[in-house]
């Protein structure tokens, strides 16, 4: 296991996923100009730096959470490397389940998942299909979950904290990936350093004709491309030895057209201007996502205190282009739609050490989202027995716009009872004006113990509040589509409210030598349990709330590495259920609600067993590596069967790469590699198109064969 700073290893699990490889480092820097700092100078200032990041880090250390981090190597490592998506890196941790559209699944919520670089919040912004975030921009990545520290709240399934890389290193790498299925990965990254100012640059296209699952097992599936455009940059300027400021900003630009199934037709009966048929491979349905964001932070540590302040916003955009003919005779509506989501906030977050046995942390976060909806509906009219008049649809415009402020506050304290035992104890209050006017204060303790070098015990309770997403809260209005084609079968859609839970987690860590065993368990007990479903186009998710819920689980995990061979494993067994739907009521069957309202049913992302391992042996300049995802099968309704009773059949998806450092070569070291994707072509569903909010089928990747190369310079 690579290893973790003592203090981490002292204040709670932290299991680092194998540092399989050295990444590759940027070229030497090249000869100073004239004016330019000296090599003492460039030093210091890479010191100063260092030191600013280890006072950043101790704003918000994880203390008694969970940690899985995964590093740039080991994300090189990968088939794929930097190339693949982060969604896919972080299914090597443990606990974490796919899905379709890229979601992930972490100990049995639906979501729920906050998005930090270098500490600082990143809003949540409207991606359904496409990942915001590359592996690219990534240092370090570390998932954190369990009993969480009263830093982190709102969003409590997990944190992917993300350390970006900077640019004290002058030099950068320009490659190019591609191969099946129409796949083709142009990227540069750079980074560089003046005097006291340093930056880095990272930019990628992807273009695949995979851009969504396939909908019916196809390797290259009917109508998938899918153009992505992703950038991201990062600057920071040392004002002194105890002082920074730095700018975070990039973009996600995409494109997806939505993917076909041969062979149907319409069977609803319906007729538009005189046509009735419609093969359904011709449909044309597309979808654009885009998002931007940027994150100004000012950090000053003197002392004893540190303190950082920072300013983030992030603006997304979504439209969907339906195919109105083809869904008009397959669904009876043809919804054209455009959402906007503009986020913008505060964070002001401090650490002030107390004494040798007392750390103080508190912190204030303020944000406020703007969102806007505007569909324009085209449906038919029916009578009173249900059929069309008319073969001209018409036209419902339902536009709607609204804003959303939260106020967090918290306040802890890191006491050190002992040399080897910790308490982190803290309150954190959560006001939320939306939709709904709601508050918590939440109580937060964690306890570790370390009885002796290389064993850690830890144990934890949170209270926590989690609001269903904003921007996704159905604005539809319900009353306009009453005698149309559209007219959902029920009328009740009360407001999804925020999810309360108590969350229980304890755990063991042990290392021996470069073996590490970790076995973490957790309960949570739920009350408005908020979940997602896809209902209808565009395909946008929406919250609605279970009564009650609980998700309970054990994850196993272990590590190895000497030498040139490292490898790692991780097992999980999960549980979550929920009872009695209350809030977005009209999207579902009046049949299932009946059901539910008396009944525990499996949530539709439930998996009751998820495995991921890997391994890696370098030779020379060459790394062979591997891994393997392993789930026993997301949730699925079979024929006359209670809701969500049965899930798809289990898979194991195998993947291999290989990869050559050619060394020696002006201005850095060429690097080829080769991976296949899906190695035994497993042909397995991810979702079967049924079960509660689930929309469509979807497949896992068939096999691929994909090459790249990369340049140092």
């Amino acid at each position: 296991m690579a290893g973790s700073t003592s203090r981490r290893a002292r204040l709670g699990a932290s299991v680092s996923l194998l540092s399989l490889v050295a990444a590759p480092a940027f070229a030497q820097a090249s000869a100073p100009a004239a004016g330019a700092p000296t090599s003492g100078q460039v030093a210091e200032i890479v010191v100063t730096a260092q030191r600013l990041d280890a006072a950043r880090s101790s704003v918000e250390p994880s203390l008694g959470a969970t940690t899985y981090s995964l590093p740039e190597a080991f994300i090189l490592s990968l088939p794929g490397g930097a190339n693949t998506q982060l969604n896919q890196v972080v299914l090597q941790a443990p606990g974490v389940a796919q899905d379709s559209f890229g979601q992930l699944h972490i100990r049995g919520d639906h979501g729920n998942i906050q998005y930090r670089l270098n500490n600082v919040i990143l809003p949540e912004g409207l991606q359904v299909f496409g990942q915001t975030l590359s592996p690219r921009l990534a240092a370090n990545v570390d998932l954190i979950t369990g009993a969480m520290p009263a830093q982190y709240g709102l969003r409590t399934a997990g944190v992917l904290s993300i350390t970006t890389k900077s640019g004290f290193k002058n030099g950068g790498e320009v490659g190019v990936y591609g191969g099946s299925h129409g796949l083709i990965t142009p990227s540069i990254e750079y980074g560089g350093s003046s005097g006291a100012t340093s930056g880095f640059f990272s930019g990628s296209y992807t273009g695949t004709d995979v851009g969504i699952e396939s909908p019916d097992g196809r390797g290259t599936p009917l109508h998938d491309h899918s153009d992505q455009y992703q950038a991201f940059g990062y600057l920071d300027h040392i004002l002194d030895d105890s002082s920074r400021v730095s700018l975070i900003a990039g973009t996600s630009q995409q494109t997806f057209q939505i993917p076909n199934v041969s062979g149907l037709q319409p069977d609803l009966g319906f007729n538009v201007n005189g046509v009735t048929d419609f093969p359904s491979e011709k449909l044309d349905q597309n979808q654009k996502e885009g998002t931007t964001y940027a994150i100004v932070s000012y950090l000053k540590t003197v002392d004893k205190f540190t303190a950082q302040a920072s300013l983030f916003g992030r603006y997304s955009e979504l439209r969907y282009s339906p195919d109105v003919t083809g869904e008009l005779l397959f669904n009876g509506i043809a919804q054209a739609a455009r959402k906007t989501v503009l986020s913008l906030g505060t964070q002001l977050e401090g650490v002030y050490k107390l004494s040798d046995a007392h750390t103080i942390r508190s912190g204030l976060i303020v944000s406020s989202d703007r969102t806007t909806s505007k569909t324009t509906s085209q449906v038919f009219p029916l009578d009173d027995t249900g059929a069309q008049i008319g073969t001209a649809p018409i036209s419902i415009v339902d536009d709607s716009k609204a804003t959303a402020w939260t106020y967090s506050a918290y306040l802890q304290d890191e006491w050190a009872l002992a040399e080897t035992l910790t308490l982190n104890y803290g309150l954190r209050f959560d006001q939320l004006e939306a939709f709904r006017h709601e508050n918590q204060l939440s109580p937060r303790v964690n306890l570790v113990w370390k009885p002796m070098e290389g064993t850690t015990f830890h144990a934890g309770y949170a209270r926590l509040f989690s609001p269903p997403p904003f921007e996704l809260v159905a604005s539809e209005t319900i009353a306009k589509f009453v005698g149309t084609s559209a007219e959902a079968l029920g009328t009740q859609n009360d407001l999804p409210k925020t999810e309360r839970d108590n969350y229980f987690d304890l755990g063991v860590q042990q290392r021996f030598g470069g073996l590490t065993l970790g076995l973490d368990g957790y309960y949570k007990k739920a009350k408005n349990l908020v979940d997602e479903g896809q209902f209808g186009a565009p395909i946008i998710l929406t919250p609605f709330n279970y009564r009650e819920g609980y998700a309970k689980g054990v994850e196993l995990s272990a590590n190895y590495a000497s030498g040139p061979l490292s490898a790692y494993g991780n097992f999980a067994w999960s549980e979550a259920k929920g009872k009695d739907i209350i809030s977005s009521q009209f999207n579902f069957d009046p049949g299932d609600l009946a059901y539910i309202q008396n009944h525990f049913i499996f949530l539709d992302h439930d998996q009751t067993y998820t495995a991921s391992a890997g391994a890696a042996y370098r030779l020379g300049d060459t790394r062979f590596s591997g891994d393997l995802i392993y789930g026993s099968g997301l949730r699925k309704t079979p024929d006359g069967a209670p809701p969500n009773s049965g899930h798809v059949p289990g898979y194991t998806q195998v993947n291999l790469a290989v990869a050559h450092e050619f060394t020696g070569l002006p201005s850095g070291p060429l690097t080829l590699r080769a991976d296949v994707i899906n190695l035994f072509d497993e042909k397995y569903e991810i979702r079967d198109g049924t079960g509660v909010g689930v929309g469509a089928p979807q497949f896992g990747p068939r096999r691929g064969f994909f090459a790249g190369v990369s340049k140092a310079f």
